[in-house]
């Protein structure tokens, strides 16, 4: 089972970085990808039933050089730190394997050198509200680029809008997972140019809270603790819930809603129950500069149809690295707010990163 991974151990991986990425795999075909490279191709591929009783048992590692260049001609080093977290235990039964991972993760960052460390997937969420469980050190800085993944998110629900020519302005919109970083924060963004906006979370006392929140701004909220509760159908949709698999349910949704589902793994699985949907994958940016894996991970941990595309949370510890700006841009829980969102922009659009093209499971969207 060791050497499964054996020729990793051999090559040079960088240290004293500018950056590092944290991440996991969201599919078994996925994780299967990544033990191939790691193994080398003059390997055969291991059976299914055999990488997933490997898959477990392999610890956090850096498992492959990162370079992102910026439009402005700099240039930024890192790592991409796998959790190996296996993809059919994202769910609360083993939060506290997983915290541990991400922990390791991160400890395998800090002694890399990196000076920032995005957290990117379900990594962001089990951190989000215990940033107290990461390892402790002045030189490395923890961000969950959550911040980067709302700009994202909102920019691609402008974006979708002027498509189909439906104004925000005149729209009900739905979030699930509404008192999450993500949610919450596309909240502050998105309800002040609403019509009508509904909150949904599994937390009352927190949706009253955001609630009270957007109403003193003068905000039309509605809340509801289930998808099967509120009274609207909304016809713009955020799913930013925290799923181990796309096995979300939407309700009520206006004919040909447009829905973003900012999830990863993925909270909707699109089916024939919203024919008229207009689905998008929303909190994604693309890197106009370019980005290299050494070794060759691409396809493999950007599966997305374009190239140099990678989700908010990680492009944030890029962007952040490429501006010399080695902080703790996005942490805690609740604390996204428009200012800080357009901040963010600001720093990636400079280096040339960007909202990617959309596109859904059928393909790109033109």
């Amino acid at each position: 089972m060791g050497h499964a991974t054996a020729s990793v151990t051999a090559r040079e991986l960088r240290t004293d970085l500018d950056f590092a990425l944290i991440g996991h795999q969201e599919s078994w075909r996925s994780a299967a990808d990544v033990l191939a490279v790691l193994r080398g191709a003059q390997r055969t591929q291991l059976p299914d039933d055999e990488i997933m009783e490997i898959f477990p048992w392999i610890p956090p590692r850096a498992v492959c050089n990162v370079e992102v260049a910026s439009t402005t001609g700099a240039k930024a080093r890192g790592l991409y730190i796998d959790c190996f977290i296996p993809p059919d235990r994202l769910d609360s039964e083993y939060v506290h394997d997983n915290i541990g991972r991400v922990r390791a993760a991160a400890a395998c960052a800090i002694k890399a050198g990196a000076r920032i460390v995005s957290l990117g997937g379900f990594s962001s969420i089990l951190i989000e509200g215990n940033f107290n469980q990461l390892p402790g050190t002045a030189d490395t800085m923890f961000t969950t680029g959550n911040t980067l993944t709302v700009a994202f998110i909102v920019q691609g629900i402008r974006k979708m809008c002027a498509m189909e020519g439906r104004g925000i302005c005149r729209s009900t919109l739905l979030i699930v997972g509404a008192t999450g970083d993500v949610g919450s924060g596309c909240a502050r963004c998105l309800a002040p140019l609403a019509k009508r906006v509904v909150l949904c979370a599994r937390n009352a006392k927190r949706l009253h809270t955001l609630a009270a929140e957007l109403e003193a701004d003068g905000t039309e909220v509605d809340i509801a603790t289930s998808l099967e509760q509120f009274p609207l159908a909304a016809d713009i949709v955020i799913c930013a819930a925290s799923l181990a698999s796309p096995s979300l349910r939407l309700g009520r949704i206006a004919p040909e809603a447009i829905i973003c589902d900012a999830g990863y793994p993925k909270n909707l699985n699109p089916g024939g129950d919203m024919p008229g949907a207009r689905f998008f994958s929303g909190g994604l940016g693309q890197i106009s500069g370019g980005l290299s894996f050494m070794p060759d991970f691409k396809g493999i941990l950007n599966r997305h149809p374009f190239p140099d595309v990678a989700h908010g949370c990680l492009l944030e510890g890029m962007a952040l690295a490429l501006a010399r700006r080695f902080e703790p841009f996005s942490q805690g829980r609740g604390f996204i707010t428009r200012e800080r969102v357009e901040e963010i922009e600001t720093i990636a659009a400079l280096h040339g990163i960007h909202l990617a093209p959309l596109y859904n499971a059928e393909g790109p969207l033109v």
